[in-house]
C-alpha cells in the first residue's frame, strides 16, 4: 500500500500574493528558502521562483491546484478596507475563507495563518494597549470589520491538533510601506484637493502604524511556530511597530516629506464624526441613482481621531517578535518609494 508523501515544510503558498502584504511576504519567503505558489485573481507582477495560479476563491477546484503538496498556507486576500461594498466583503473574507479552510484540508495542508486586522476588536471608541483578549467589536462601524470578525473566527475554530490543521490569526495594524496603494496614495489625494487642512479632535491621539516588513516577520514567525504542542495554536495576535506616535503627526510627516502642506486647524471629534454618519446613510440611500462616496467614512473619522494602539506583549513572549524597523526608518524607506507622488511632480 503506497505512503501519502508529506509536504515539504519549505513549500508554502500565499493567496492574495499578488496584493500590496502579499507580494512583501512573497519575496521575503523567497529570500528564506522556501518555494511559492501563489493565489490571486489577478497576476500583478513576474518572479523567478514563483507559480502563479489566477482564479476566484470561492471556486475550490480553481484553489486547489495552488494547494499541491503545500504543507504552509498564508491567507492574505481581502478586498481594500475603503471599497464599503458589503456583499464583496462577504463574498471574499467570508464564503472565500470558508472555501480556503475546507481545500487546505483536502489538499493536507497542515498549518494555515490568517491575515487578521486590530479592528476586529475597534467600535469606534479610545483602545490604549489593547490586548488579543479583547471581545469582537458587537458594533463594528464598517462591513471589513465586520466580515474580518467573522473570518478570523472561522480560522481559529478549524484549527484542530487531532486532525494536524493547525490555524494562527496575525491581527497587524495602520500598515503602511513601500508600494502600499491604500495610506499614501489616500493621503496625497487628499491633500491635492485642499482637503487635508484640518486635524479632527485635539490631535493627541496615539495609534499604532506598522511597517509592511515588520508585519511579514510576524506572519513567518507565526507559520515557523506553528506546530501541534505550540501554545499558539488557534490564537490570535497583534503585530505593530510597538512604538504608539501621534495619528497626526505621522500625517504631517509624511505630508511634509513629499511636499505637502500639513493640516493645522482642529475640528470637534463629535461634529465631524456625526457628519460622516449622516453622510454615509445618505451615499446608501442615494446609491441606487447617484454613484455617491463620501471622503470621510465614519471608520475613517474614528481611526483619525481616537486612541487606537495595541499590546505586542503575547507576540513577543510565544512568537519572539521584535520590529525589524523602527517607525522613522520605516516612513523613509516608505517616501522614498513614492517620489512620483512627490508635490510637482
Amino acid at each position: 500500500m503506497a505512503t501519502r508523501v508529506r509536504p515539504s515544510g519549505k513549500r508554502c503558498a500565499v493567496i492574495g500574493g499578488s496584493g500590496f502584504l502579499g507580494r512583501h511576504l512573497v519575496e521575503k519567503l523567497l529570500s528564506r528558502g522556501y518555494s511559492v505558489s501563489v493565489f490571486d485573481i489577478r497576476e500583478t507582477y513576474e518572479l523567478s521562483g514563483v507559480t502563479f495560479h489566477q482564479g476566484d476563491l470561492c471556486d475550490k477546484q480553481t484553489l486547489l491546484p495552488a494547494l499541491k503538496d503545500v504543507s504552509l498556507v498564508f491567507h492574505c486576500a481581502s478586498p481594500a478596507p475603503a471599497s464599503d461594498d458589503r456583499k464583496l466583503f462577504e463574498r471574499v473574507n467570508i464564503q472565500g475563507t470558508q472555501t480556503v479552510i475546507q481545500a487546505c484540508m483536502e489538499a493536507g495542508v497542515q498549518k494555515l495563518v490568517l491575515t487578521s486586522s486590530a479592528s476586529v476588536v475597534f467600535e469606534g471608541r479610545d483602545i490604549k494597549d489593547g490586548k488579543e483578549d479583547l471581545p469582537y467589536a458587537k458594533k463594528p462601524i464598517d462591513y471589513y470589520t465586520q466580515t474580518k470578525i467573522e473570518q478570523e473566527k472561522l480560522v481559529l475554530q478549524a484549527c484542530d491538533r487531532e486532525k494536524g490543521f493547525l490555524t494562527v490569526a496575525i491581527r497587524p495594524h495602520g500598515i503602511f510601506g513601500p508600494r502600499d496603494p491604500q495610506l499614501v496614495p489616500i493621503l496625497v489625494d487628499t491633500a491635492r484637493q485642499g482637503k487635508m487642512k484640518f486635524i479632527i479632535g485635539d490631535g493627541t491621539n496615539l495609534v499604532d502604524f506598522t511597517f509592511v516588513e515588520n508585519v511579514v516577520h510576524g506572519h513567518i514567525l507565526a507559520a515557523e511556530r506553528l506546530r501541534p504542542h505550540s501554545p499558539i495554536c488557534g490564537k490570535p495576535y497583534h503585530i505593530t511597530n510597538d512604538e504608539p506616535v501621534r495619528f497626526w503627526d505621522f500625517m504631517s510627516e509624511v505630508l511634509l516629506a513629499l511636499g505637502y502642506d500639513v493640516p493645522r486647524y482642529h475640528l470637534p471629534y463629535t461634529l465631524v464624526y456625526g457628519l460622516a454618519v449622516l453622510l454615509w446613510l445618505l451615499s446608501l440611500v442615494l446609491r441606487p441613482l447617484v454613484a455617491f462616496k463620501p471622503t470621510f467614512t465614519p471608520m475613517r473619522v474614528a481611526l483619525a481621531g481616537t486612541h487606537h494602539y495595541y499590546s505586542c506583549d503575547r507576540a513577543k513572549k510565544d512568537l519572539d517578535y521584535k520590529p525589524l524597523v523602527g517607525l522613522k526608518e520605516g516612513i523613509a524607506r516608505t517616501v522614498q518609494g513614492f517620489t512620483h507622488l512627490r508635490r510637482g511632480a
